[in-house]
């Protein structure tokens, strides 16, 4: 029996390969329907059998209506038997690289399921060539401090309680699947990470591995495949249960949502949904936001302080006294005319509650805040590089779309093409600048 028609017995069947224990890291797909004349199509086992695929009603089509088809489509310019030489080379590099490849077929639309697994002698050969760091797990615990200090911890801790966002920790290590997955693992390191490194090696692995395909003497990585249409897509699985709330609703219960806009924001979960750049920029607007309570407090003591004093002023009360029937002189030389001093006594209350003695205080305070929020947040930035394991993080060089890559090689086939038909031509703005300078 081929691999869909056994049965499985574990609780997420996408997740795993036949056998129940090796879990699915990436998955390949690509729809085929011809079938070669030459010999029968293999499907590649990872245990090291080679089983026959068995004839469906999407490979014994009829074939005279390709055969007289062009040599290559619109999109990839490659033949069905082109493509699958690509394939074959390609998951031959994969099998060299140390991936185990499981190949699967829906025969409802005639798609080709290829299921890669990367095992632990793999993964850690890549970890360390790509020197992916795994943090330890935790063997010691911070002693709780006594006495009064504790006791100011503890009131902390219960004011903080109501501000707190309602988030399941998500330790992955805690959940048996992962467990299977990594049983062979001998040192003591947390797991919660484990799996986005097998993302992050898988597609490095899929990236690197370079064939040069025989026909049209390119090399192909994944990138450059699905842009020729050799697999039509390449994605790895979600690796969360149907139970399990989904990160985009938790995010919008307890994040994005106007009600729970007095809690601190879920910073983690937020970087693992958008990524480290988003959650830093989240992080530093949520130190923003907090660390400015502060002066929003004494920005309003210095304001109510104003409104109480502004009767004591004295060049508040001289100026709106009638009284003393101050004139003053006009503001323009030919229309305006004289003008009393106390028509401008609301503007002059008004100003005094924002420029009085005490601002002079807030604007010292002011200083001292903001060298104390860039020392606040650079001591948060570090704590997250370092939770986030971005301590050593190197930009990466942008690699070239293979889109961008086949247009180039077909310019280049172009002017190789038309080389020899060339004929010697000057612009005519450099014959004006040679005439110029004769």
């Amino acid at each position: 029996p081929t691999v869909m028609k056994r049965k499985r017995t574990y609780a997420c069947p996408g997740l795993f390969f036949a056998d129940g224990k090796r879990k699915v890291d990436y998955v390949l797909c690509y729809k085929y329907k011809k079938r070669r004349a030459s010999k029968a199509r293999l499907s590649i086992a990872s245990n090291g059998s080679i089983p026959f695929s068995m004839p469906g009603r999407c490979e014994t089509e009829v074939e005279s209506g390709e055969a007289g088809a062009p040599a290559g489509d619109e999109e990839s310019k490659l033949s069905e038997e082109e493509k699958a030489m690509m394939r074959e080379e390609f998951e031959a590099g994969l099998l060299e690289a140390g991936l185990q490849l499981e190949r699967d077929k829906m025969r409802a639309n005639c798609i080709w399921v290829i299921r890669l697994h990367i095992p632990w002698p793999t993964l850690s050969r890549e970890a360390e060539l790509q020197k992916i760091k795994v943090a330890v797990k935790k063997k010691c615990e911070l002693r709780k401090r006594m006495g009064i200090a504790g006791m100011w911890d503890s009131i902390i801790g219960k004011v903080n309680i109501p501000f707190q966002p309602d988030v399941p920790d998500f330790d992955i290590h805690r959940d048996s699947q992962t467990r299977i997955h990594f049983k062979t693992l001998k040192h003591h390191f947390i797991r919660d990470k484990l799996h986005l490194s097998n993302f992050c090696i898988g597609f490095i692995l899929l990236s690197h591995t370079v064939h040069m395909h025989a026909v049209s003497q390119i090399s192909c990585c994944i990138s450059s495949l699905l842009a020729r249409g050799v697999y039509d897509s390449a994605f790895p699985l979600h690796d969360v249960s149907i139970t399990e709330i989904t990160l985009d609703n938790l995010l919008h219960e307890e994040w994005a949502n106007y009600g729970v806009m007095h809690k601190y924001q879920p910073v983690d979960l937020i970087r693992k949904y958008f990524g480290e750049q988003i959650g830093l920029y989240f992080a530093w607007l949520g130190v923003y936001t907090q660390l400015l309570i502060p002066p929003s407090v004494l920005g309003i003591i210095v304001f109510l302080y104003g409104i109480f004093t502004v009767d004591d002023n004295v060049p508040s009360q001289e100026t709106c006294d009638d009284n003393l029937n101050i004139t003053m002189c006009p503001l323009c030389d030919v229309v305006c005319d004289y003008w009393r001093l106390s028509t401008v006594c609301s503007l002059a209350r008004a100003s005094y509650l924002f420029d009085n003695g005490a601002t002079v205080l807030f604007a010292i305070f002011m200083s001292l805040w903001a060298a104390c929020f860039l020392e606040h947040w650079k001591r948060r930035q570090m704590c997250l590089k370092h939770m986030w394991d971005l301590t050593s993080l190197e930009d990466e060089e942008e690699e070239l779309r293979p889109e961008y890559e086949e247009a180039v090689q077909e310019k280049k086939d172009k002017v190789k093409a038309t080389s020899k038909k060339k004929v010697l031509y000057l612009s005519v703005c450099f014959c004006v600048f040679q005439i110029e300078f004769l």
